[in-house]
């Protein structure tokens, strides 16, 4: 080993400078290597800013949706006391109920008129049910279902009516309008609605409870559950799935049950919510079908104790099927725009009523700054007749100024003729049938030549000024022209003729 301490000494020395300087290197490898992994990294963010380097453009970012107020967060209107008015005035809700009270205890016929849909036919089950837990026998009971096309207001319904020499007549859901009596014969008659309806808009002789003006605004099903709740003990625990299908059926299947709306955990957590949302498209599907099937949907919502029970009709099933194919096959037609933007109208033309059903499903996908509402029209539904409906876009919800489609419809209707300045305005001649509805969701059913007028009208088809000053650039300047790949296979014209 070493000869002497002092050699030892010498080894010692060597040994921790070596080591210092070893400890040296490693610490500038270390820091070598860490400044260049920042440098790295920070020229990898520089080149995503700047995009791809091989000459395409990135990827721009997705527009975000905008953001809608709950439904239930609705600004409420209060009395001259200070309280809220909700669902509808109190005066009108105790009358109601006092209708309600007086024909149980008569025992005299009554017929009840439900609306086709799911808010209609719920809210006449939970009538049927309170007049027969408040006394009324079940064979006075008389559900009276409209005819395909047809409104309560119909003559040929109004001719039904007097058959059946009802005491008493209950109107849920229908809309109304200013008419003369419901029937000729002594009677009493309440119309119970949600729909947009001023006080002169309902029939001569009858008395009323709506929910039109007091948001947010209940559906008929709700307004009908809160009438009759206070009436019998049992009405909750019997109808309170009934009003939740009813409400989702117009209000859609995300609604929140908060204030003001009533507590409905209980029954969600009991029946479930994917079988109450089922329900939903189920008693809906029915009155879609080319045959008009509402009867069906009716006997399923009447018969059942447990909402599960009217999903296993096989009708409601195969009237479901039918429909969904029915919405597949029409949904790929293509729009045309008013000039300005603010109109989208799909035209199709089917037997089953699935109109309505594409307004919806497209008002929620079309997107622009200029886009307010959405219009498809089926010229197939009525012979002569073209049916109409139409949707808020979803992007034009959350704008400043709220869009109003009854009030567009009419300024549209009310646009004189260039083409012939003394004929009087369509306004004045499509009848009680047109713009009918929501502010939201409105339509009409007007004769196939007045549609046309219609579009017209609103220039339907027709380029905007700019377009016209574009495409004139582009034919006097074809460099000028957008190049569009040839070669792309996923286009707009492959979408909508595709279910042709």
């Amino acid at each position: 080993m070493f000869r002497s301490r002092k050699g030892l000494s010498i080894a010692l020395s060597i040994a921790l400078t070596g080591r210092k300087d070893l400890s040296r290197r490693t610490k500038s490898v270390c820091n070598f290597q860490s400044i260049t992994t920042k440098v790295t990294a920070r020229t990898l963010v520089m080149k995503r800013k700047n995009g791809p380097s091989d000459g395409r453009k990135p990827t721009p970012a997705k527009k975000q949706k905008p953001t809608l107020p709950e439904y239930h967060a609705s600004t409420m209107v209060k009395d001259e006391h200070g309280g809220f008015i909700w669902p509808a005035p109190a005066s009108q809700m105790e009358h109601a109920r006092n209708v309600i009270r007086a024909c149980a205890q008569a025992n005299l016929k009554t017929v009840i008129c439900p609306d086709k849909d799911a808010d209609g036919l719920t809210s006449g089950v939970i009538l049927s049910r309170t007049l027969q837990l408040l006394g009324l026998s079940s064979d006075l009971i008389d559900i009276h279902l409209l005819q395909k096309g047809n409104t309560v207001h119909s003559q040929a319904e109004r001719e039904i009516l007097e058959t059946r020499k009802p005491s008493y007549i209950f109107v849920l859901d229908q809309g109304s309008r200013n008419s003369p009596p419901l029937i000729s014969d002594q009677h009493t008659a309440l119309i119970i609605d949600h729909h947009y309806a001023t006080d002169d808009d309902f029939p001569q002789g009858s008395s009323h409870v709506t929910a039109c003006n007091s948001p947010p605004v209940a559906t008929s099903s709700l307004l009908t559950y809160l009438l009759c709740r206070e009436l019998h003990e049992l009405v909750e625990e019997q109808c309170n799935w009934l009003a939740i299908v009813g409400t989702h059926g117009d209000l859609g299947t995300t609604l929140k049950w908060e204030a003001p709306f009533p507590d409905m955990s209980v029954p969600l957590k009991m029946y479930t919510k994917k079988t109450l949302n089922d329900v939903v498209s189920a008693v809906n599907a029915p009155r879609r079908t080319a045959t008009y099937d509402v009867i069906a949907a009716w006997q399923a919502l009447a018969s059942a104790v447990h909402p599960k029970e009217a999903l296993n009709e096989k009708r409601l099933r195969e009237a479901r099927e039918e429909v969904s194919a029915e919405v597949e096959r029409c949904t790929h037609t293509a729009p045309k725009f008013s000039p300005d933007g603010r109109i989208a109208v799909f035209r199709i033309s089917s037997e089953c009523q699935v109109h309505p059903v594409i307004a919806t499903r497209w008002a929620g996908h079309l997107n622009s700054k200029a886009l307010e509402i959405v219009m498809v029209a089926n010229s197939g539904y009525l012979e002569g007749k073209v049916n109409f409906s139409c949707r808020i876009a979803r992007c034009a919800r959350a704008r400043q100024d709220p869009v109003d489609i009854i009030q567009s419809l009419k300024a549209y209707a009310q646009l004189p003729d260039t083409t012939d300045p003394d004929k009087p305005p369509l306004i004045e001649r499509l009848g009680d049938d047109f713009a009918r509805g929501h502010v939201q969701a409105s339509g009409g059913i007007v004769t196939a030549a007045q549609f046309e007028e219609l579009m017209a009208l609103m220039k339907i088809g027709e380029k905007s000024e700019a377009q016209k000053l574009r495409e004139s650039d582009t034919s006097k300047s074809p460099a000028k022209a957008k190049k569009i790949d040839t070669a792309q296979t996923n286009t707009l014209d492959g979408y909508f003729g595709a279910k042709r």
